[in-house]
């Protein structure tokens, strides 16, 4: 697994967790499709000059231009469309969830995504290894100590949050199945502006949005869209880029483990020694899924031998 594939997905699970202020802040004045609408066409519009200076930077003659452009057009609007379709449905059902269940078993049963993608990995022919499987039960463990602290019980809102799960890992296998084949940041473009697309007519029907509510919210969608959309879902895609999808949602997951820590530094909240614990397991589980085994170090010397 390659370090700077590691870099990235924490990157990602970073801003993602060190987002959460924002997002909160946000939803005091706009509902979840007019702020999820407006954070995603913001994060597609932020990509658009990286997009123009890498396109700048890795000119090349104009012939093979255009036939790389025909071939990967169709791939990379189907991929885009796809991601973008995923993460509109598991964040609306993260949004319903969320108004009939607490806030920490929605965080809970959203991060099952480290035990599903590589339960689905299976069927797609994905290999995956014991100090995978094992870093995972370790993870699911850490989670609930961080999570959980009133008792556990299923409710509807539970089960609108497995499903997002569900479709999370969708995406992170939709993800792994496009990105070593296009251009990683114009899918995500794409994606954001799918999304943005599909929460209009919901926002328009269910909710009310002024342009006072806009504008008191700038600093919370700015940040939400530029780093937490544009930023990090583009970091994602680019470091899951030949990396293990098993491996890649373990790294993701820290998101959850990082908002209590950032919660904790930024805004002086109480850490308990049941959160620490939790935070401790999923930290082990990373390095765990991390160390190569024998079969990694005998590719990675026959690859050094090759080249």
């Amino acid at each position: 697994m390659k370090t700077k594939n590691a870099v990235l997905l924490f990157t990602a699970a970073f801003i993602w967790g060190t987002a959460f202020v924002a997002q909160s802040v946000g939803m005091e004045y706009l509902g979840p499709f007019g702020f999820n609408g407006i954070r995603n066409f913001v994060g597609s519009l932020a990509l658009l000059p990286c997009i123009f200076l890498l396109n700048k930077i890795n000119r090349r003659s104009e012939a093979v231009e255009q036939n790389e452009q025909q071939r990967d057009r169709k791939v990379l609007w189907i991929g885009g469309i796809c991601c973008g379709l995923c993460l509109f449905v598991a964040s609306t059902l993260q949004q319903v969830g969320m108004q009939y269940t607490s806030v920490g078993k929605c965080g809970f049963i959203t991060a099952f995504y480290i035990v599903l993608v590589p339960v689905f990995g299976i069927f797609l022919k994905k290999k995956v290894g014991w100090k995978v499987w094992m870093a995972v039960a370790l993870a699911v463990v850490g989670l609930y100590f961080l999570c959980i602290t009133d008792g556990f019980s299923l409710g509807k809102g539970d089960i609108y949050i497995f499903l997002c799960a569900v479709v999370y890992t969708m995406h992170i296998l939709v993800i792994d199945h496009f990105a070593p084949k296009t251009d990683n940041v114009k899918m995500s473009c794409i994606q954001f502006m799918v999304v943005g697309v599909l929460s209009v007519p919901f926002m328009l029907i269910l909710e009310t949005v002024t342009l006072d509510a806009v504008i008191k919210t700038a600093g919370p969608i700015l940040y939400a869209g530029v780093m937490s959309s544009g930023v990090a879902y583009t970091v994602q895609i680019i470091g899951q880029k030949g990396m293990n999808p098993a491996v890649a949602s373990l790294i993701l997951s820290l998101e959850s483990s990082i908002s209590v820590l950032s919660g904790w530094v930024l805004l002086g909240q109480t850490l308990s020694v049941r959160e620490g614990i939790g935070c401790v397991l999923m930290f082990v589980a990373i390095i765990l899924a991390q160390i190569p085994t024998k079969n990694t170090e005998r590719k990675c010397i026959d690859n050094c031998v090759e080249i």
